[in-house]
């Protein structure tokens, strides 16, 4: 994976204890040391921080039984326009809790999750501030908790997707992957936009909020950036067929996949299947997410 040769190398081959017992690839400055900033309460009550001269917030769920010395991979969870970090904490408004990644995950791949709050309750990101206000919680958290910082993702929904995309553009070299969820490329932008990244991408071919079409350019980025050889033109399902599918791409460089879901729908973070009664939303962006180690 990225960059594991030489942290590996630089690390001493650290060996995790207790949870996964797997080789960490660039553990955190925090490492070993017991958290001075964050708690257990810190995912009901906000951190603060000042970015650009702005107070700016954020929350954060510890694994149950945090062991310091462990490096946890990192994801952060960002909400839609009009929406709010608390919500995606909850899961009300239309968002399942930490877009229902946790209960997903076991002991073997247990994360640190983030919620920041967006300025205005969205992620324009103007000048670039929400990416310095992303910048500075990992600079924070690598400082305060045992993080793997080989192992950071991002994902969100509508101006949290577009965030995502941001993030996959200016901070490529410091997550592993995003995932987009029914994005754009222009309302947070795309500063740099030139590295490889692992990128999913998901969106709903009836959005009628944010259509497809955007989101393709998006997708064709990052399949561009990481060497990705196929398919031409990837299937999408027709309007009424109440079906999603999935596509993975070829050719891609080996660190840095691309999947893109299709889906019959329209702009909604938890999409389902005629007949079904749970997302593949937060299942496939797990799916994505835990295949790096």
């Amino acid at each position: 994976m990225k960059g594991r040769s030489n942290s590996l190398v630089a690390a001493g081959l650290l060996i995790l204890g207790g949870l996964d017992g797997i080789f960490a690839a660039k553990p955190s400055p925090a490492c070993g040391s017991a958290s001075k900033l964050v708690t257990s309460g810190s995912v009901n009550t906000p951190l603060t921080m000042t970015v650009n001269g702005k107070s700016r917030n954020y929350f954060v769920k510890l694994p149950d039984n945090y062991d310091s010395s462990h490096p946890y991979r990192l994801i952060y969870t960002l909400h839609a326009l009009g929406g709010t970090a608390s919500q995606v904490i909850a899961g009300t408004n239309g968002y399942l809790p930490w877009y229902g990644i946790p209960p997903l995950a076991n002991d073997n791949i247990s994360a640190i999750y983030v919620a920041p709050n967006g300025l205005d309750n969205g992620w324009a990101n103007n000048g670039g501030e929400d990416i310095t206000f992303i910048s500075q919680i990992n600079d924070v958290l690598d400082h305060d908790l045992c993080i793997d910082r080989d192992l950071r993702f991002s994902t969100g929904f509508s101006y949290g997707g577009a965030m995502s995309y941001a993030i996959a553009c200016a901070l490529a070299k410091d997550f592993r992957a995003v995932a987009a969820l029914s994005g754009n490329p222009q309302i947070s932008g795309c500063a740099g936009g030139n590295d490889p990244i692992a990128y999913y991408g998901q969106h709903g071919v009836s959005d009628n909020v944010l259509p497809i079409t955007a989101a393709h350019q998006m997708r064709d980025r990052f399949v561009k950036n990481n060497g990705c050889t196929g398919p031409q033109n990837a299937p999408e399902p027709a309007a009424g067929s109440g079906t999603h599918i999935k596509t993975k791409y070829t050719g891609c460089q080996a660190d840095y996949p691309v999947v893109w879901v299709a889906f019959d729908g329209p702009h909604t973070p938890t999409p389902m299947d005629k007949g079904a009664s749970q997302t593949f939303s937060n299942t496939e962006t797990w799916e994505f997410f835990s295949q790096f180690t």
